[in-house]
């Protein structure tokens, strides 16, 4: 048995005995897999994906979660939540996610019981588990979710691996955190503030792409006062920082031109010190 397919093994039998499973579905390359490896497991007809729509869910990202539940045949569930009525969630400090998960985890599993499913299983993976900055791991865990992937010791290489193996379109989908994760501690989270940055992002792609850059990896840090950072890959940083107009672009979305810097991109940036001004 190859590697992957012990992986693979490890993975399904996290499903034994589970029943009917909802999956909390953002169409990344985590929830896609465990959502793929439930259909394998208990059949399409007792697996659901459920999507939790807010302002923290950038652009594009429902209609290619719901082309990915499309194609496993499963049924798919878009509620709306709300987690800028959490105090906690707005005021965007390093518990933030705990607060978001909170409100997004009730959602679900109160959807999906509702619908006959009573497990709910996550996209938690075995380097999820590791980091220090995951507090909405935490409501999880007080929620009971299943969590296969971290059952099954699979790290994200090895999600990225066994989904290629699989054929699954998310297989090499880069991170898409929620657009709060793009806010700096303790700058307040508002529903403006999260479009200004869903609109910022939009627009540094379509520029990047125009001018032949890649931006895979692209973020739109907000760090306050109209500042903004731009994170691309660092191998095209350079092309990135002398593009002509970026800082129009990131004007037209919301932000001081003149305030703008470009940086490599680099996952939980916003953890490192020192933390902006709130505003």
């Amino acid at each position: 048995m190859s590697d992957v397919e012990a992986d693979a093994q490890r993975l399904l039998e996290q499903f034994d005995g589970r029943g009917r499973v909802a999956v909390a579905f953002s169409g990344g390359a985590d929830s896609a897999l465990v959502l793929a490896a439930a259909v394998r497991a208990l059949g399409a007809a007792d697996v659901l994906a459920v999507t939790a729509v807010s302002e923290s869910l950038a652009s594009g990202e429902l209609e290619r979660a719901a082309d990915v539940a499309a194609g496993l045949r499963v049924a798919h569930l878009t509620p709306r939540t709300r987690e800028l009525e959490r105090a906690g969630y707005r005021a965007n400090g390093p518990d933030r996610c705990y607060f978001c998960k909170s409100e997004v985890l009730d959602a679900i599993g109160a959807i999906a019981a509702g619908s006959g499913f009573p497990q709910v299983a996550t996209g938690t993976n075995a380097d999820d588990a590791a980091d220090p900055f995951r507090p909405g791991i935490r409501a999880g865990s007080e929620r009971g979710v299943l969590t296969p992937l971290l059952g099954a010791g699979l790290t994200k290489p090895q999600v990225r691996r066994l989904s290629r193996h699989w054929s699954l379109p998310t297989w090499d989908k880069p991170a898409t955190p929620c657009l709060a994760s793009r806010v700096a501690y303790g700058l307040r989270i508002s529903g403006p503030r999260l479009a200004r940055v869903d609109r910022a992002e939009a627009a540094v792609r379509a520029a990047l792409g125009a001018a032949g850059v890649e931006g895979a990896d692209l973020r739109v840090r907000d760090l306050g006062g109209g500042r903004a950072r731009v994170e691309v890959p660092a191998g095209v940083l350079g092309e990135a920082a002398v593009l002509a107009g970026l800082g129009d672009v990131l004007a037209s979305a919301g932000f001081d031109a003149a305030a703008v810097e470009v940086a490599a991109f680099r996952s939980g940036a916003l953890n490192d010190p020192p933390a902006a001004t709130p505003r």
